[in-house]
């Protein structure tokens, strides 16, 4: 469908396909849960692979409360000139504790942007992903444009 300047629609649903490869091919994203009525957001460096979301933490708020949280999300999104992004995933955290899984987190390429010692690491194994493209053209004439809700 296009608008009344012949252009496509300026918002696209991005394909669970193509939401993995932009997710596997950047390495900062937010994570947020909720534990009893707090709601958590927190940045995180991360490896994403398929499915799956890796991070290291340490100790404290957000180890114990993404641990305890029935339900992660984590976002990334891109904005540029011409059109921007949204990537979000659903999933369950759990902290990866076999040495085997410790030994190949370990060697994955995370980059931490505080230099701490993060020891604990921390898998979201996501059920569902989604995204959004949006066309960044110039806001409508308002007297000229139907309303749209882009939140559907």
């Amino acid at each position: 469908m296009t608008d009344m300047q012949g252009r496509d629609e300026p918002v696209h649903e991005i394909s669970p396909e193509e939401c993995r490869k932009l997710l596997s091919a950047f390495e900062f994203g937010r994570i947020a849960f909720r534990v009893g009525d707090v709601l958590e957001v927190f940045p995180i460096n991360y490896h994403a692979s398929g499915n799956e979301i890796t991070f290291r933490t340490a100790p404290g708020t957000k180890l114990a409360g993404v641990l305890l949280a029935d339900d992660v999300v984590f976002e990334i999104d891109n904005i540029g000139v011409k059109e921007a992004w949204s990537v979000i995933g659903h999933g369950k955290a759990r902290r990866l504790e076999s040495s085997d899984e410790v030994e190949a987190a370990s060697r994955l390429p995370i980059h931490p942007l505080v230099p701490t010692v993060k020891r604990e690491y921390v898998r979201i194994d996501l059920s569902r992903v989604s995204g959004r493209r949006f066309h960044r053209w110039p806001e409508p004439d308002a007297d000229n444009e139907p309303l749209v809700d882009s939140s559907d």
